[in-house]
């Protein structure tokens, strides 16, 4: 027999004691936030070039000011928090570029940075016109890795779309956790707040998967993220919270959404997400076909000049790969095509290369694309699967072989981490460097593009910046 208690959720209290009290000392964590932070930043520099992006930024009442509200990096936009989480965390996830953690759960932890720069900036602009400090960007960094800490551990054992959730839930937890922390609540605080956005439910995956697949997928992370400062700012208000909200008989999160099952943290909260979180380097493309595009691109001299003689493409893959890109007939817009293992694979083969252009509709259009497509077979290679769930290894492999008409075939050509994998880290780095240029040149003058390099630079300058003025730089003049 169920017995009702007014006892809080263990897992409610575990985060919160972590978000207000454990101490981050990897600098290896410190370091790869950084390199997430301009990663992300940039990522959502150049998703400002698409219209279908920017038709959704801004205020909600067009012409609102909001006093020392917080700005959105690229714009001109001075809102309230919870737009601006909306609009930054948009942005960075736009185009399928920022960083990426795979699990029995996966997704986007830098999404947070949608709640963490927007409150950071509006806490800062709020402290300055009152005559206090404002923050800095080392607590921003440390947010970051708290947060990613959150949704990334979470995500190890609790596979939420087995059940037809979004990860995004994850994005909504660790978002709010954080953000009511920045915003002076306590305990009792965190925890209530914790508590509405659990039970808050949780987007469907519908719209990244067939017959449904469309552009929402690109702003439910900053969806999530807005929703955690309501949440968070509700909460330092004073709003209640729910105690049982995860394990409450019938009406709680686990029987309600969950199949009953228990929502755990595999292993106590530190650092070990940022350290091993996933850079998409190379290509905006879906994570799990990363190496399959490293491999493809490899071939791409090799079958060039040959393309029309293919008889049949194979992939291997790992099981997950299987589960939520391998996807055959029509692609219906780009966020169908940069979430299908053999339209990546096609382009890449096709290219040498892949870019957001490949994506659009005018590009799709090539007759070419679909032909290839249907000479692919995927298969799963079972150690691809038990390496990608290995925590030692967190591998993402894929093999890629092109056999021809005349019976001549390639080698297959195998990837077993891609360039942003923490094994890669070192040789990631430049590029990531290179790529942070790249995307913030399409947006900003040399002049501005210049202060903005040069602040990342000097690692020691930057985290004792002064939030208000870092985001300063970014701003659209």
């Amino acid at each position: 027999m169920h017995v009702e208690t007014n006892t809080t959720d263990q897992l409610l209290e575990e985060i919160a004691d972590y978000v207000l009290n454990k101490e981050i000392s990897s600098s290896e964590a410190y370091t790869t936030a950084h390199y997430v932070l301009k990663d992300s930043l940039g990522c959502g520099i150049l998703a400002l070039r698409y219209p279908e992006c920017t038709k959704v930024l801004g205020p909600i009442v067009p012409g609102t000011t909001v006093p020392n509200g917080a700005r959105v990096p690229g714009t001109t936009y001075v809102l309230d928090p919870v737009k601006a989480a909306f609009d930054i965390g948009t942005v960075i996830r736009w185009l399928d570029y920022n960083d990426t953690w795979l699990a029995a759960e996966w997704g986007h932890p830098s999404d947070n940075l949608g709640c963490i720069l927007a409150i950071a900036d509006y806490v800062s602009q709020q402290r300055l016109a009152q005559g206090k400090d404002p923050l800095t960007v080392h607590y921003v960094l440390e947010m970051m890795i708290k947060a990613h800490e959150i949704q990334g551990i979470l995500a190890l054992d609790n596979s939420f779309n087995r059940v037809g959730l979004d990860h995004v839930l994850l994005v909504k937890i660790a978002s709010t956790a954080v953000a009511t922390k920045m915003l002076g609540g306590g305990r009792e605080e965190i925890i209530n707040a914790l508590s509405n956005a659990w039970i808050d439910n949780a987007s469907l995956r519908t719209y990244r998967h067939a017959p449904n697949t469309g552009s929402r997928k690109s702003w439910a992370a900053g969806d999530a993220t807005s929703r955690a400062v309501f949440f968070s700012l509700m909460a330092v208000k004073g709003e209640m919270g729910y105690p049982s909200a995860l394990t409450a008989a019938n009406w709680g999160f686990q029987d309600v959404l969950f199949n009953g099952k228990t929502v755990t943290l595999a292993r106590p909260l530190d650092s070990y997400v940022m350290e091993n979180v996933l850079f998409k380097v190379s290509y905006p493309a879906e994570f799990h076909a990363q190496t399959a595009a490293e491999a493809a691109i490899q071939l791409h001299p090799l079958v060039n000049g040959r393309l029309k003689e293919i008889d049949k493409i194979i992939i291997s893959t790992h099981e997950s790969a299987i589960r939520i890109i391998d996807k055959t007939g029509p692609l219906n817009n780009p966020a169908d095509r940069d979430h299908c293992l053999q339209y990546i694979t096609a382009i890449a083969l096709m290219e040498g290369h892949i870019v957001a252009e490949h994506y659009e509709h005018e590009f799709a259009a090539n007759p070419l694309i679909d032909e290839l497509r249907s000479k692919m077979v995927v298969t799963e290679n079972e150690q691809y699967t038990k390496d990608y769930l290995n925590p030692d290894k967190r591998s993402i492999a894929n093999a890629v072989q092109v056999q021809f008409t005349d019976g001549t075939a390639t080698e297959m050509i195998e990837s077993e981490y891609p360039l942003g994998h923490r094994f890669r880290r070192d040789e990631a780095y430049p590029k990531i460097n290179e790529k942070f240029t790249e995307n913030v040149s399409v947006h900003y003058t040399v002049k501005q593009r210049e202060k903005i390099e040069a602040a990342f630079a000097d690692y020691d300058n930057l985290t004792s910046m002064n939030v208000n003025e870092f985001i300063d730089l970014f701003v659209q003049r």
